[in-house]
């Protein structure tokens, strides 16, 4: 009797795993739909933005401003300090904490990123040489908008921690609007060149932080009735955690991002502007993940789940869709070159490179939401940062001898690495069998 009471117990428990799980899924479904619609409107606005620049600044232009956008964006990653992760893990937690969290992470942002666009602006001068053909204007112009590039991403993570997905994609999908409308507006219609195109999107990027700070003080007035001050304790607990997140972030935004540098360096803008169409290409690709664990993290972060049930469920649907996703790749890279014109003809094959890494990576993103939402255990940041590593002697190693392609190597290679590494850890930490995590209709009896 008592086997067969654990049995109807276990079985009964199981039912209602099932029957929450249904449920989280059809109530995720709208969100990422609507999430994702707008980054495929991002994804429009990216492409045809980049296919107005290759035609009338051509590869050179592209590797230019590509130099520039990932310049900026890596200081933006670094000056974050992991607080846009942080903010949505302590409000999805207690809402109470929203107007001091807040206030805290938009004054860290000014002041940080005052202090980093200073920084850029001296490198650019004092060291040219490591922005190739760029010049040292373009990028003190463009380093004006990297306090105004923090705020924004702190205040939409802000947005996303309270459960407003409507505000979040809308705002995301305006601002970056602005590369389209930028690009058109200035090569188009003005007939200017790069340096008004740089201009107008350091304008947009404080245009976009400002309506945002008006919305998250329009936001909590119907959240809490805490008042508008600093609290110094909670950002010492935000900075804890975020410094920790901030390892994983800075060091995947070294990874993704850094190697365009690299080949700007050791091939010359025209090589990295190619690569920098399949690296966009990629990241494209990794939208739609992105999408999924942005979405996911709030909701594993209220749950607390040590056996990670609802990573799970979502990383076998991920794992299905991202490989739908990657498959259909494959095609569209033969059509780069026809797209961009014919400097671009080696973009198909350095995207091919890269499919395997980011169909993993991908799988990874989703995955480490589980570890992110229990606090973030030492082991994913000492992961990153052998990934890094890794990444870094492969860089310096192939890229000088086989330019871009080498680069498209060692990125997937990485990308491989350390989903691996989070694999792993997942399935020893969880026991959870590789079934269940990645193949879809697999539940555990």
């Amino acid at each position: 009797m008592r086997g067969g009471s654990n049995n109807f117990s276990r079985g009964f428990t199981r039912i209602n795993a099932d029957q929450r799980s249904s449920a989280f899924i059809r109530g995720l479904i709208p969100s990422i739909g609507w999430t994702f619609a707008t980054r495929l409107l991002m994804i429009f606005n990216s492409v045809v933005a980049g296919i107005i620049v290759a035609w009338w600044l051509g590869a050179e232009g592209v590797g230019q401003l590509a130099v520039i956008n990932v310049a900026v964006a890596t200081i933006v990653q670094i000056g974050s300090f992991g607080l846009p992760s942080s903010n949505t893990y302590f409000i999805a937690q207690d809402q109470s904490h929203f107007r001091s969290a807040a206030i805290n992470s938009l004054i860290f942002a000014l002041g940080t990123g005052a202090v980093l666009a200073l920084a850029l602006m001296a490198i650019a001068s004092i060291k040219p040489e490591w922005f190739g053909f760029v010049s040292p204007e373009l990028i003190r112009i463009a380093a004006l908008s990297i306090p105004f590039q923090l705020i924004t991403l702190i205040g939409l993570n802000i947005l996303l921690a309270v459960g407003k997905i409507r505000e979040f994609n809308l705002l995301d999908l305006a601002g970056q609007s602005f590369v389209l409308i930028n690009a058109a507006l200035v090569l188009l219609l003005l007939k200017r060149g790069l340096e008004t195109l740089v201009t107008f999107n350091t304008l947009a990027s404080i245009l976009v932080a400002s309506v945002i700070t008006f919305l998250l003080v329009v936001s909590a007035k119907s959240l809490t009735q805490s008042k508008w001050r600093a609290d110094i304790a909670l950002l010492r607990r935000m900075i804890v955690y975020g410094l920790k997140f901030h390892i994983s972030i800075l060091a995947g935004a070294i990874i993704i991002r850094a190697d365009l540098l690299v080949v700007n360096h050791f091939r010359g803008v025209a090589e990295a502007g190619v690569y920098s169409v399949a690296s966009q290409f990629a990241l494209l690709l990794m939208l739609l993940p992105g999408v999924i664990a942005t979405l996911l993290f709030p909701r594993v972060t209220s749950e607390q789940d040590a056996r990670g049930e609802t990573t799970c469920l979502v990383s076998r649907y991920t794992t299905l869709i991202m490989f739908a996703c990657c498959l259909a790749a494959v095609p569209f890279s033969f059509l780069l070159p026809f797209i961009y014109g014919p400097a671009f003809a080696d973009a198909t094959k350095l995207l091919l490179i890269l499919l395997p890494g980011v169909y993993l990576i991908g799988l990874e993103s989703v995955l480490v939401q589980h570890f992110n939402a229990l606090g973030l255990p030492r082991a994913i940041p000492v992961y990153w940062i052998v990934t890094l590593i890794l990444n870094l002697v492969l860089v310096f190693a192939l890229v000088p001898r086989y330019g871009a392609q080498g680069a498209a190597i060692a990125s997937s290679i990485s990308y491989a690495m350390i989903f691996a590494l989070v694999a792993l850890h997942f399935h020893t930490s969880t026991g959870r069998s590789f079934a269940e995590v990645y193949v879809l209709g697999s539940l555990r009896g």
